[in-house]
């Protein structure tokens, strides 16, 4: 690092300390308003620094004048009582009349010097100039404010003028040289403090003008990101639209497909043809697969549309969660999985959107079964009774694969999946979850999920179900039934965004 830089880096470590200690003194109240934090500024700067450089005037006096009295030290003390004004506005004194009063205060310490030396030829003279510099940085542009500054130097110079002219002598002993220096010292101070006032005034001007196109900027911008917006809100309508239209289209010819590629692949096993029947079963597959992409893309859209709706009615949770479990068994068979579904016996008849249901459990489901080979997979369902509703808890707890801690907050996510790796060897397109977590909100509930690689997974619904009769009870044949001591090791879920 050169010594520019170091002598760079020290200057910026200095301002912003010094802007620390100017913003430690400015009110909650002046803050909020950007035209009085400036003026705030300004006035704080002029009363931390200016202090230091005034105070050279009634030194150079004690030094200078060969019998220094009493208008010295009053001199000096009017100077340093401007440190007072950043702590007064700090203890809620009102902005404005501290300024009027802090510029009262240089009047009188301007007209103070030039009367006990050197009267109207004072060195001290050139500090009348900081009056109006003044005046126009702490005020701003109120108008009668200012009236009310100038009116103050009015009556301060007729007070002097009386003084000064009806026989109130002035101090003119001072040597010619001690005028001399102090005409120079006075002069350079009143220079510097009207630079440093004019560059700081500069620097809040430059800084407010850089803000100001920001903002510009940022408005630009918010109106492009509006317009995007809305052309992508009306984007998603036709496409939302044009889904809604194309249901039928699209269900149609794939219903036929799988209709006659069922009736195909029964008449070549009625007459034992296995040629045909390997390639009709493909068929068959391809089909009933394309047609729950189709499915799942079109629900999707539905929902984002908001023109998915729910048909509420009385329903048994045990029989839907069976029929599923009997739907799912061929799958999880050919993976070499057993799938052991518990019900709780309470369950009984609640009313939901049973076809609702059943697709979001199916989703969890499915997904369990095709990340899990030769293992098991638990569906098991409960209820935890409220005071104003019944909540239905179903887990989906399985021996799979897994997920890394960090991907699952993307599983919910439209085509999502675990990697690269699963998408070539499992297949998918990521929908199925996503489409599981949306009509889980739909229906006033949450979905958990909580995974380890390698261990597993277990993905926890959670919704709201009025209790309609408990003494109902799923009948007919079921899935393998557990009981609860054989479940794995209860997880505790973890929310995933979606």
């Amino acid at each position: 690092m050169t010594n520019n830089d170091a002598n760079n880096n020290k200057m910026a470590r200095m301002v912003a300390a010094l802007d620390r200690l100017v913003n430690y003194f400015i009110p909650a109240k002046i803050n909020a308003d950007r035209d009085a934090r400036n003026r705030a500024h300004v006035f704080l700067i002029s009363h931390i620094l200016g202090p230091f450089i005034g105070s050279v005037v009634p030194i150079a006096l004690y030094v200078l004048d060969p019998h220094p009295d009493f208008a010295v030290a009053i001199l000096a003390l009017s100077i340093g009582a401007f440190w007072v004004f950043p702590f007064a506005l700090r203890a809620g004194v009102p902005y404005n009349p501290l300024a009027l009063i802090s510029i009262q205060n240089l009047i009188f310490c301007i007209l103070w010097s030039c009367y006990f030396y050197g009267g109207v030829a004072s060195p001290t003279v050139p500090w009348i100039l900081t009056i109006p510099l003044l005046a126009f940085f702490y005020l701003g542009s109120s108008a009668r404010l200012r009236l009310i500054a100038i009116g103050m130097f009015a009556v301060n110079v007729a007070v002097f003028s009386a003084f000064y002219t009806h026989g109130f002598p002035t101090r003119n002993d001072l040597p010619l040289a001690a005028l001399q220096g102090l005409g120079i010292v006075s002069t350079i101070a009143a220079s510097l403090y009207v630079a440093m006032m004019a560059i700081y005034y500069a620097n809040v001007q430059a800084s407010q003008a850089e803000l100001e196109s920001k903002m510009r900027e940022h408005m630009t911008i918010a109106a492009e990101l509006r317009t995007a917006t809305a052309e992508a809100e009306r984007a998603g309508a036709a496409k939302a639209e044009f889904l809604a239209r194309m249901s039928h289209e699209l269900r149609t010819p794939l219903n036929a497909v799988i209709g006659y590629s069922q009736i195909l692949l029964e008449e070549a096993e009625d007459e034992g043809d296995d040629g045909s029947v390997v390639d009709l079963t493909k068929i068959h597959s391809a089909g009933q697969h394309l047609l729950k992409l189709v499915n799942e893309v079109l629900d999707l859209s539905k929902i984002e549309a908001g023109k998915m709706e729910l048909d509420l009615r009385e329903a048994n949770v045990a029989e839907l969660l069976d029929e599923l479990v009997h739907a799912a068994n061929p799958a999880a068979a050919a993976n070499g999985n057993e799938i052991v579904l518990t019900i709780a016996a309470d369950i009984g008849t609640r009313r939901c959107d049973p076809m609702k249901l059943q697709g979001m459990v199916r989703q969890l489901l499915d997904n369990a079964v095709k990340f899990t080979e030769n293992g098991r997979i638990d569906l098991a369902a409960r209820i935890e009774h409220g005071t104003a509703n019944d909540t239905l808890v179903i887990d989906v707890i399985d021996t799979g694969i897994g997920v890394e801690s960090s991907r699952i907050d993307q599983l919910f996510e439209n085509f999502s999946v675990a990697d690269d790796t699963s998408t070539s060897k499992y297949g998918g397109t990521g929908l199925g979850l996503a489409l599981s977590q949306k009509l889980c909100t739909l229906m006033g509930g949450e979905i958990f999920v909580e995974s380890e690689l390698g261990k597993g997974s277990c993905f926890t619904v959670r919704m709201p179900v009025p209790a309609l009769r408990l003494d109902v009870v799923a009948s007919g044949p079921l899935a393998p039934q557990a009981d609860a001591a054989n479940l794995p090791p209860a997880r505790t879920p973890v929310t995933a965004n979606g």
